[in-house]
């Protein structure tokens, strides 16, 4: 009977988030029927942890690895499972919590935990920026800089991460990119160049609205320079999912792309500042990961103001 159990790794990362995880083994625990799941439940104690356990995993033929925990969890697990049979669950508890967004899990705990009893697996892309691997966006530019001075920050995405927002908005200066794709070539200076798997960055901030993280391409947001005038604006049209609105960005959608820039520095990948060289180059490898995700997700209706002006305080709070 026990051969016929699905196995089912746990990986709680105990650091992420700010609320308390010491009841939340017993209650995954008992989310999953003794009967049909066989359910190994594991605390990471290090940087890279949660990945060389979700490799174990994948070794021994587990069929699904929940991530408990933020962004940083997610994609440190996530990036084990790529190209393998074993399914990523998602427990989000972090801030931005992108990727789960993107897929529709509830950032709830009890609604989170009954998608992943629901055992609905889909395919997803990845990314690939210069052989790192990436789910949801990677850039360089004004993102990239907050990014690097929000890193190892505790409350990333709180009044602190906003004010960090507004001192690098006066701080960086834009670039020339040149930013070449089979589809054609732009090159012009930018405030962010975005490559975008799913639409989100995390916080309901969506930098590419119309994405998809299942057709095996990537949405290249490019927003041309900024005036302060501009700021209100823009903000607005990134939580209300209209950015693609805004008269200084242009959108490609392409399958790989290379960013040559002035000078080597900062880039972003999924929200974790790393630096890079001048030049840059990023790929989707389609329908890489299995993920659990809700088999009913809400339907999404158009958003009015007040709905805006809540997630744009539920990223600043």
């Amino acid at each position: 009977m026990d051969s016929q159990k699905k196995k089912v790794y746990v990986i709680i990362n105990p650091k992420s988030g700010t609320s308390s995880k010491q009841n939340l083994p017993h209650k995954i625990a008992d989310t999953f029927d003794a009967h049909l799941f066989d359910v190994h439940i594991f605390i990471t104690g290090y940087a890279g942890h949660g990945s060389e356990i979700a490799q174990q995993a994948v070794k021994e033929k587990a069929d699904y690895v929940i991530a408990v925990g933020g962004d940083g969890t997610v994609n440190e697990v996530a990036r084990a499972l790529v190209d393998s049979d074993t399914a990523l669950g998602i427990l989000p508890l972090g801030s931005g919590n992108g990727l789960a967004r993107d897929l529709n899990i509830s950032i709830e705990v009890k609604k989170a935990l009954s998608v992943l009893t629901e055992e609905n697996v889909i395919s997803i892309d990845y990314g690939k920026v210069n052989d790192r691997i990436f789910f949801c966006t990677c850039g360089v530019g004004f993102d990239a800089e907050v990014a690097a001075m929000s890193s190892g920050k505790k409350n990333r995405g709180s009044l602190m991460y906003f004010k960090n927002m507004l001192e690098m908005f006066f701080k960086q200066k834009p670039q020339t990119y040149e930013i070449i794709c089979p589809e054609g070539t732009i090159k012009d200076e930018a405030f962010v160049v975005t490559c975008a798997n799913a639409s989100q960055y995390g916080y309901n901030a969506h930098i590419a609205p119309h994405a998809d993280i299942q057709d095996g391409m990537m949405n290249i947001a490019i927003l041309k320079p900024l005036s302060i005038l501009d700021v209100a604006q823009t903000s607005l049209q990134l939580f209300a999912k209209k950015i693609d609105e805004n008269s200084k960005m242009i959108e490609l959608v392409t399958n790989e792309v290379t960013i040559k820039r002035e000078k080597e520095g900062l880039m972003h990948i999924d929200g974790d500042p790393v630096k890079m060289g001048k030049e840059i180059n990023v790929k989707i490898i389609p329908q890489g990961l299995k993920v659990l995700v809700p088999k009913d997700p809400p339907k999404k209706n158009p958003l009015d103001p007040q709905e805006i002006l809540m997630r744009i305080a539920g990223a600043f709070s």
